[in-house]
This record gives C-alpha cells, structure tokens and sequence, in this order.
C-alpha cells in the first residue's frame, strides 16, 4: 500500500522547490522537507492506519530501566517488533511479562523519530492461550521446588483450637460469608478480616503486605496477632487465580511464621500457594472445618469421658473397700487385742504407790549421807582455788590482747598499702556526678509533670468556665433568682417577693430604680417554652 502524505505539510513545502542550477533549467516538482517534519508526518500516519491493533507473538528481550516503564520484542520466526508498555500500564498487568511466553498483545503503533523506528504501545496483554500460562506455572513450579519451599519436612502442624483466625480475602464476596458461618457452626472464634482484591493486578501485592502484616503483629499488643492464616478465594479461570500463582504470593506463604491454610478455588483448582501452604483446603468452607473442631463433638467427647472416669471412680472405691472389709475380717478384734496390756496397766498401777515410796526413801538417805561430808572448809578451799587459777588467767589476758592488736595492726596497715587513693578518689567522683545527673532528672521530671499537671489543671478550667451557665449568660440568657433560689416558671416569679435577674455582665434588680429610662423597643412575639437551662 502507498501512503500519501499530509495536504497540510504538501502546502507548507510547496514554498521550497528545488531550483535549477542555472536559469534556463526548468523548476523541478519534488518537495523538500525537513527531518523532523517527515517524521511527523510518518508519525502521524502510522497511527491513524494502526490506531487499534492486536499481535500475537513472543516475548523476547525485555528491558525494566528505573523510570518503571519496561520495553520488550514480540517475535515471531521471521520478524521482531519493538514494544513499550508505559509505566501505568505496567502496574495494572495481571501477569508480569517474562521472555520466552506467548501473549497477545492490544495497542496501537508508532514511530519514534530518534531512531527512526517504529514500535508497538502495549495497553494490554495476556497470554496466548492457557498453554503458555500451564507452561509458566510449571517453570515456576520447578523453580521453588527445587528451593525446598515444597517440602513436606518444612510444613507446620495447625493449632487445634486457634483463639484468633486471620481472614485474607475480598470482604464483599460470598467467601467470607461462608467461612464465617462455618465457624459459627461448628466452633466460634475471633476473626480478623484483611481485605485484598483476588484478582487483577493488584492480587499479589495486596496478598503479600496481607501475610507479612498479619505476621508482623506482636503478641499481646493491641491488636492481637493470629494463631493461624487463611487465603481464601472462590473458584474462577486460571487467569482470575493467576495472582496466587505469583511467586511473591508463594515466597510470602513460605515464609510466614504463623501457619496457614490455602483456600483458593474449587476442589479441582491449583495454584502455587497451595504446594506451600502448611495446609490445603479444596473450598473455603472447608479450610474453616480444617481450622476448628466441631463444639458439640468435643462437648459429647467431654461428657462421655467424664462418666467413663466417674464410673472408674466408683469401681475403685468399691473394690478398695471390700478388699479392706475382707482384711478387717482376717485381723482379730480390738477388745482381744486390748486385753493383755490393760492387765499389764493394771499390775503396774498396783505396784507404783509401793515403788514411788521406796524411791524417795532411797533418794533421802543419799542426800544424808552427802551432807554428812559437806563441810564450809572445803568450799572455801574450792572458791580460793578458782579465784587464784582465774587470777592466772587475767595475768595472762593483757600480754595476748596486746598480741593481737599488733597482728591486727600489722595485717590492716598492710591492707592499707594495697587501697589505692586514686581510684577511691575516681569512684567517688563517677558516683558524684551519676547521683548529680539523677538529681538534675528528678527535677526535670517533677518540673515537666507539674507542667502538665497546670495545663491540664487550666484546660479543666476553661471546661468549666465553657459548660458553666455564664457562658450561657454571654449568649444573651438570663439568671432570675429569689435569694438564693432560683425561678424557673411564671408561678414561681409570681410568689417571689425580691426578684434579682444575673446578666453576663451583672445583677439586676427589677426593684432598683434606673438612672435613665431606657428607649422602647417594638414588641416581639412570644418565644415559645424553651423550659430551664439549669
């Protein structure tokens, strides 16, 4: 096909033609341009003939410089074509694009006059059919398989009883809804709910802050972190569950400390995050069955074990005492037992009063006799001796008192020699100046504390001077007392015998004369009852 150039740029270089070299030659027909205007008008032209166009073809070189826009070839076996998928495109792309996959890409054609090339701008692209998707999700597959990340070895057993379930799921979808009547049903527990989109461009990004935000939760903070995680979406074509196929989604899942059960699709649909979850559940349903027990089950298995333990209980208790009745009946009876020494008591009581007296007999004739040699001589033999052996023993006391001090003496002046004053002197400044900072901080926190405690006292103040009734008074209310009481209704201002009206300004007593008559104003209607302010 021929193309024709623009009639706007004809005219504007019909003003340049090519003169003859003399003035004979006649005036040649061809126009001159410039450049950059048979760029334009190539520019122009492409992209009014291909302003929607749809290619089908291979990803070859692909380019991602930092201004976040990415350029790549779509090839096929005999031509390559050169594309651009600007930034905000980019960002909106369900599937990232990756060299060697087959997609169909929608835009339109252009040139660019830099390099003297024509490019394709990429709107839209998607792969070339489920094909090439299968073959993308098996390359993926293999590449974290051969990782580790799907290794039975790595996953973690689910807590039996969470207190806290995390959700990551669309908040409008029936999903949630059936998961959370599902865990109404069998057992109730605490639900937090992170809403992410489940398809789109904006799946896997929104999935990953999901995993790492609920894993970033502290225990015992505010909000209270999980005991486990569940993804959950509804069933869809492997386009629509492509974002959980994603490999951020799946190194996230892998890398999550609290456990986590995948729930994405129905029973025959599989995406990368189910080979690394810690569990698999086919439908959302099920992953809030695989999350708790049945209530009324444990409850049944509760009560059953109970009477089985009461009826152990009364088993044993019943063989334990007729084992005891049957050895009660082996052993003899108390009084027989009882009767040998109860005549052994009473032998013994008869022969005391006899042996009490022979005793004391006994015991009077030995004091006879060792009062008969008891004489004060010998006593006051005995106190002289003791009185000069401890006369020897305090002659000998001062010479080992004076003994000791110099041991003592001689040991602390050595002990002495080895304190070092220096250092003494260095401890005792550090401890100064640690207790002069604690001082210095004690006062600065007495004086900031007494500082809020003032502001606050003052902000308390002008609560009350806001909500009391003088702030009333300012807007043009009034105060009408009798005494100290105050009037509220006609009837009561009628029975006042000295009425006082408060203003924002002052009191007012209808009694007191004014100094000048005020000017009337015209009448107004009665307001209606706006009834007491107080």
């Amino acid at each position: 096909m021929r193309w024709q150039l623009p009639f706007d740029i004809g005219l504007q270089s019909s003003r340049r033609r090519v003169k003859s070299k003399s003035m004979n030659e006649p005036v040649s027909n061809l126009f001159e341009f410039t450049v950059s205007e048979l760029s334009f008008s190539l520019k122009r032209t492409v992209e009014e003939a291909f302003d929607h166009v749809r290619v089908r073809g291979e990803i070859g070189r692909i380019s991602r410089p930092g201004s976040g826009h990415i350029y790549l070839d779509l090839k096929d076996d005999r031509n390559v074509l050169s594309g651009v998928i600007w930034k905000g495109v980019a960002g909106r792309l369900s599937t990232q694009p990756e060299e060697g996959m087959e997609v169909v890409a929608t835009g339109k054609l252009t040139t660019f006059g830099g390099q003297s090339k024509y490019q394709m701008v990429i709107e839209d692209k998607r792969p070339a059919g489920v094909g090439a998707l299968m073959a993308m999700l098996e390359k993926r597959k293999q590449q974290l398989a051969g990782e580790g990340l799907f290794d039975p070895a790595r996953k973690r057993a689910l807590p039996y009883l969470p207190e806290i379930i995390g959700v990551i799921t669309s908040p409008s979808g029936a999903v949630i809804r059936d998961i959370l009547h599902r865990l109404s049903d069998r057992f109730p527990r605490k639900v937090l709910i992170w809403p992410v989109a489940v398809q789109g461009a904006k799946c896997a990004p929104e999935v990953v802050r999901a995993i790492e935000g609920f894993n970033a939760f502290s225990p015992g903070g505010a909000l209270p972190r999980p005991d486990l995680l569940i993804v959950a979406r509804g069933g869809g074509s492997i386009e629509d569950l492509w974002g959980f196929n994603e490999e951020a989604v799946a190194r996230a899942a892998a890398a999550s400390g609290i456990p986590l059960i995948s729930a994405v699709g129905h029973e025959t649909d599989t995406t990368l995050i189910d080979f690394v979850s810690d569990q698999r559940a086919p439908t959302p349903t099920a992953a809030a069955e695989l999350a708790v027990p049945v209530r009324l089950d444990l409850l049944s298995w509760v009560g059953e074990q109970e009477s089985r333990m009461t009826r152990s209980l009364g088993n044993m208790v019943a063989q334990r005492g007729q084992r005891l009745r049957d050895l009660g009946r082996a052993l003899p009876r108390a009084d027989t037992l009882l009767d040998g020494p109860r005549q052994r008591l009473d032998v013994l009581g008869d022969r005391l009063p006899a042996a009490l007296i022979r005793n004391v007999q006994v015991r009077r004739v030995h004091l006879s006799e060792r009062a008969g040699s008891l004489r004060p001589g010998t006593v006051r033999r005995g106190v002289e001796n003791e009185r000069r052996r401890m006369d020897a023993l305090g002659r000998r006391l001062a010479p080992a008192l004076l003994r000791s001090v110099d041991v003592h003496r001689t040991a602390f002046q050595a002990r002495m020699a080895r304190v070092q004053i220096r250092a003494l002197t260095a401890d005792i400044t550090r401890k100064r100046e640690a207790l002069t900072a604690l001082s210095r901080r004690f006062s600065e926190t007495a004086q900031r504390q007494i500082t809020q405690l003032h502001q606050r006292l003052e902000a308390t103040d002008r609560l009350r001077e806001t909500l009391g009734y003088k702030a009333t008074l300012a807007r043009g209310y009034a105060v009408v007392r009798d005494g100290d009481t105050l009037i509220t209704t006609k009837k009561a201002a009628a029975r006042a015998t000295a009425l006082e009206i408060e203003f924002s300004d002052g009191r007012f007593s209808p009694d007191t004369p004014a100094r000048a008559k005020p000017v009337p104003k015209p009448a107004k209607p009665d307001p209606k009852d706006q009834g007491s302010l107080f």
